[in-house]
């Protein structure tokens, strides 16, 4: 009787379990601690503009906008980077360069948020309300979509540019390894069929290696949504609604961090912040959702033209 392989798969069977019950509890006490005012509010928390504890009335509106806002600016920002920097570590860097660019992509997980954020407050600032916000003002300006940009440069893209090298190694490293993986007989037999090397890369490398390119974006797109300090010292933190993506914000982990000091303590102040964390979570579960869906299709769409 052969005991030991029964007792790895109860060991690993045990992990399992623990790792789904330790997210079921998270969730689960997340969504207790907010009953109260998601009740409360209804919808009226999702599309209100109101957040006063004094009156009583919460709407994470302005929050759940500011949220979106810096994250669609962060992704256009990394995703296209990333993939290119992947793309050309896997497929044409000698093995020396690859080596040292992976080092100092690697070396940037390391840093702390804050550091990133007193990067972007003390360096980056000046260049954002000095050329870029008027630079971007100017040449789309003519839609309300980029207008409004503040003096002082800090803001979404401010707060969205640091997001976006934070959460660049994460992009490159797995869409790399994911190419990588791509057997060398692929790309030899697309090669003998008179493929150029981009061919290769667009038809075959890149559909081949959809699968860990979106588990890097889905990763940094996370990141991105919990990051809190960098944001917090980027963005402005104004409670209302951003009409332009030169305003400045306060996302949902900013409103959090800000207020959970003052308010946890209060029942109806902590089932508030519990709810917004709530809303993080759904819009989470959505981009995640959306990102899959969008990745399917297309490599549904590259396969056929392959």
């Amino acid at each position: 009787m052969n005991v030991k392989p029964d007792l790895n798969k109860f060991l690993f069977l045990s992990c399992s379990i623990v790792t789904a019950l330790s997210v079921i509890i998270i969730i689960g006490y997340i969504l207790f601690s907010a009953a109260p005012v998601l009740e409360q509010e209804g919808l009226g928390f999702i599309f209100g503009s109101t957040w006063d504890y004094t009156t009583h009335h919460f709407g994470a509106w302005s929050f759940i906008v500011a949220t979106l806002m810096v994250t669609i600016v962060t992704i256009i920002l990394a995703f296209p980077l990333g993939l290119a920097t992947a793309v050309f570590l896997s497929e044409w860097a000698p093995s020396w360069l690859d080596q040292v660019l992976m080092t100092l992509i690697e070396l940037l997980v390391g840093i702390p948020s804050v550091v990133y954020g007193i990067f972007g407050f003390f360096v980056l600032r000046s260049y954002f309300a000095d050329f870029i916000n008027p630079f971007i003002a100017k040449i789309l300006g003519f839609t309300p979509l980029f207008q409004s940009a503040n003096d002082n440069g800090i803001g979404i893209p401010l707060a969205a540019t640091v997001l976006a090298i934070m959460i660049l190694p994460t992009i490159v490293s797995l869409s790399r390894v994911a190419m990588q993986g791509v057997p060398r007989e692929l790309r030899e037999g697309s090669a003998a069929l008179g493929a150029t090397q981009w061919e290769t890369i667009h038809s075959l490398v890149i559909p081949a290696s959809l699968s860990g390119i979106v588990t890097g974006l889905i990763l940094g797109i996370m990141r991105a949504m919990g990051e809190t300090m960098a944001i917090v010292m980027l963005i402005g933190n104004v409670g209302t609604t951003p009409t332009s993506f030169l305003n400045m914000g306060e996302p949902i982990t900013a409103k959090i961090l800000l207020d959970i000091e003052n308010y946890i303590v209060e029942p109806e102040g902590r089932s508030a912040l519990f709810a917004i964390g709530a809303l993080l979570i759904v819009m989470e579960i959505g981009f995640i959702a959306v990102i899959h869906i969008t990745s399917n299709r297309l490599k549904k769409r590259m396969e056929g033209a392959a």
